[in-house]
């Protein structure tokens, strides 16, 4: 079979893929395509984590159909019991004849030996096809397998002199509703959604999913100098979407009545060692990940975005930008970053498109 018959059966596979975003993690994205005699006889995608994985659920679509047949998918099959049994018995049991592969599993446990049992068992195996495409994908879920840490997305709205507030500190709306509609299905994509402790203050937003359907994340909030108070909206629903706060240990060691209040709402307070007030991200991310939070998307503001870029621990940027000028206000990104022409932080694989009278412009970020 050519290579270009593969191709488009592996892009039907990112396309069921995808429909797991938000409900998967911390596992991967994955989508199977069962195909015989050049009819697919066969699809499924990993719904949920803790279900069927795909290739049982493309197999189950197939029935006895699988005999014989090729089977397309994204990530290598596991081979080890988990939530669920391993997905190469059940392949080798319905006796398919060949398993395209897009990439290996980075997880130690699988890395290889799903492709080594599919062998043993006289199953042609074919690796590789838009193996790019595949990782890129699964992109959070490669990191956080392969770091050990979640993988970081910066989310800017701005106006055309990066302004991401006006010189009152307003920021509603810079950006258009359609704009707006896209954050809210990224926050439905991503396991926690970041801001620091001013954002809340100034803005006093919800980080819920509210202009598309799709889950709520968990929200994160950073307030090394524990100056919340419950008042705020984020709080008021924290029984049903959790919240975190990464405080000051001995401030939050001396405000035991808050504390009190903070936790009669459900809101999960997080007390860490700090130097001058100031949390360090990456022991945040690494407290995070041992949650089995595997993607973090920051919404701000702007100490916390330049902050990311400083330790060189943000992943990609999504840059939304609005057809204004404020003149006056505040950058998203301040001075505290210094870099030169010769070494500036470069978007790389990017991705520009219109939305209405907005430009959104994404990429993985090169430091």
């Amino acid at each position: 079979m050519k290579m270009l018959e593969h191709e488009k059966y592996m892009k039907l596979c990112f396309d069921l893929a995808l429909k797991g975003a938000g409900y998967v993690s911390p596992n991967p994205m994955v989508g199977a395509v069962i195909v015989k005699n050049k009819k697919i006889v066969g699809k499924g995608y990993h719904k949920f984590f803790g279900g069927h994985h795909a290739e049982v659920n493309a197999l189950n679509n197939a029935k006895e159909n699988a005999f014989g047949a090729d089977l397309y998918v994204n990530l290598e099959p596991c081979s080890h019991y988990g939530k669920t049994p391993p997905c190469v018995e059940k392949i080798i049991q319905q006796k398919i004849k060949r398993v395209i592969i897009a990439t290996r599993d980075p997880n130690p446990l699988v890395n290889g030996k799903g492709i080594q049992k599919l062998k043993e068992a006289k199953i042609e195996v074919i690796e590789n096809v838009l193996k790019d495409k595949a990782i890129e994908i699964n992109e959070t879920f490669f990191k956080y397998i392969q770091k050990k840490l979640p993988f970081v997305a910066l989310k800017i709205a701005q106006t055309i002199d990066s302004k991401i507030a006006d010189h009152k500190s307003q920021s509603r709306w810079i950006t258009n509703h359609e704009a707006r509609q896209r954050v809210h299905i990224l926050r439905s994509r991503y396991d926690a959604v970041m801001v620091g402790a001013n954002t809340v203050k100034i803005d006093d937003p919800q980080l819920t999913v509210r202009l598309v359907k799709g889950k709520n994340p968990i929200r994160v909030i950073l307030d090394g100098k524990f100056e919340l108070n419950p008042g705020y909206k984020i709080f008021k629903n924290a029984k049903k979407i959790q919240t975190l706060i990464f405080v000051d240990k001995l401030t939050y060691d001396v405000n035991k009545i808050k504390v009190k209040e903070f936790q009669a709402l459900n809101v999960k307070l997080i007390p860490m060692k700090t130097k001058n007030k100031r949390i360090e991200l990456k022991e945040v991310l690494k407290i995070l990940y041992n949650f089995n939070i595997a993607s973090v998307l920051v919404e701000g503001g702007q100490d916390l975005i330049t902050g990311f870029l400083n330790k060189k621990l943000a992943d990609r940027a999504y840059i939304f930008i609005a057809p204004k000028i404020f003149g006056d206000g505040l950058i998203s990104i301040s001075n505290k970053l210094k870099r030169s022409i010769k070494n500036p932080i470069e978007l790389h694989n990017i991705n520009v498109e219109q939305i209405s009278d907005n430009i959104l412009i994404q990429g993985k970020i090169k430091y």
